[in-house]
């Protein structure tokens, strides 16, 4: 039995036996820096950029600290005051990966490494991962410390 395809009025010729391939899809985000153009509009964040910005986004926001998503954030910060060890950067670790599938599916992990930084009281954060559709992979480095 052959496969069956599904076309759409957009696709044009519905009865043509041609190859059906996908479209690449474009990823846009607005610049959360919210710098205006000359002509008063806002910068854009396409591709591997926005990407990159909404994983950096996700890994610096704590959690409970998004009005109503409560579970949103890596959960970096709830570590910052436990004594870091093997278990606890585990447990960041898997904290960043469920919030990364969780939040973000355009971003496809494939590896994290999470340090401490006892002298300046920090947790440093590494995240590689892919981008779906594109191939690419992008790292994000961040760094979150104690207030004093």
């Amino acid at each position: 039995m052959p496969a069956t395809r599904a076309f759409a009025v957009e696709d044009g010729n519905l009865t043509s036996s041609s190859v059906v391939t996908s479209r690449s899809k474009n990823y846009l985000d607005i610049d959360l820096s919210f710098n205006a153009k000359t002509n008063g509009d806002i910068f854009k964040k396409t591709d591997a950029a926005a990407v990159k910005q909404a994983v950096k986004n996700i890994l610096t926001t704590g959690t409970t600290e998004k009005p109503f998503m409560p579970n949103f954030g890596g959960g970096i910060g709830d570590a910052l005051f436990e004594n870091m060890d093997d278990g606890t950067a585990f447990d960041v670790e898997q904290a960043i990966v469920a919030s990364i599938n969780n939040y973000e599916p355009r971003a496809i992990i494939d590896k994290i490494d999470v340090s401490d930084n006892p002298d300046n009281n920090a947790i440093d954060v590494t995240v590689r991962f892919g981008i779906a559709n594109v191939g690419e992979l992008v790292t994000v480095t961040t760094s979150l410390s104690r207030l004093r």
